[in-house]
């Protein structure tokens, strides 16, 4: 078991929780671009690593699982309200179960990405040779968005006057849930080809979440790009190249 991993992936939901704690009066501007950093590397890892690899073992349509990756994210986001890209919700829901809905959202995608992870590295050994790196990418890649949603949810929690106890649960949950994933994967002798077709969903909702937040920020109605955010995609892109070899 690689408890590095774990240990990564319940950190970034405590950052997340961290900052949106310490920076309730956070700018959305401030937030657009570290989410544009992130969503230039899940871009990035996708491209350059992910896309590659499923193509070299998968089968002919694996094409297909991409496709239901991605709309089922475009599923998902209706539950949690677009969370997993830091859309940070102002005002308590008129709904009294929304928070369990956005949790439900939440939890779902973060388990489906956590399956892969424990059988990645031989996975991506296979595609690129014995001697390859460890394929941690796929880790940070995870990381970088769950921070954001980590953020949101906490912010909402907060403008929700959600009891301390019932925070602590949400988060806590929303924590393990990618461990979880993780977890079970492990315990599943996944084949190759299988092992393919799981990471094609989990590109898939990434291509979703990375198109959504590089696109979806722009001045809407002055239709202007911001330097600012170009350059922190520049460096996201820049980082996933780094982990070329």
């Amino acid at each position: 078991m690689n408890w590095l991993l774990y240990i990564l992936l319940i950190l970034s939901v405590l950052i997340g929780a961290f900052l949106a704690q310490s920076m309730r009066r956070f700018t959305s501007a401030n937030l657009n671009l570290g989410l544009a950093f992130g969503g230039a590397y899940l871009l990035g890892i996708s491209v350059l690593h992910l896309l590659p690899e499923i193509y070299s073992i998968g089968e002919a349509n694996i094409g297909i699982w991409i496709l239901v990756g991605f709309l089922l994210q475009l599923f998902l986001e209706f539950l949690s309200g677009g969370l997993e890209h830091g859309h940070v919700h102002d005002h308590a829901h008129p709904e009294r179960n929304y928070l369990l809905q956005i949790l439900l959202g939440l939890c779902i995608h973060s388990f489906i990405e956590g399956l892969p992870l424990e059988r990645y590295d031989s996975f991506h050994q296979h595609a690129h040779g014995a001697d390859e790196h460890q394929g941690m990418h796929l880790v940070y890649a995870i990381m970088l968005h769950k921070i954001p949603a980590a953020f949101a949810l906490t912010i909402f929690i907060l403008k929700s006057n959600y009891s301390r106890g019932k925070a602590i649960f949400v988060l806590s949950i929303f924590a393990l849930s990618s461990p979880l994933g993780a977890f079970v994967g492990s315990m599943v002798d996944i084949s190759l080809d299988n092992m393919s077709i799981l990471l094609a969903v989990v590109v898939g909702s990434f291509l979703h979440i990375a198109t959504v937040i590089l696109f979806e920020n722009e001045d809407e109605h002055h239709h202007k790009f911001s330097w600012q955010k170009l350059i922190f995609i520049l460096l996201g892109l820049g980082l996933s190249l780094l982990s070329i070899h």
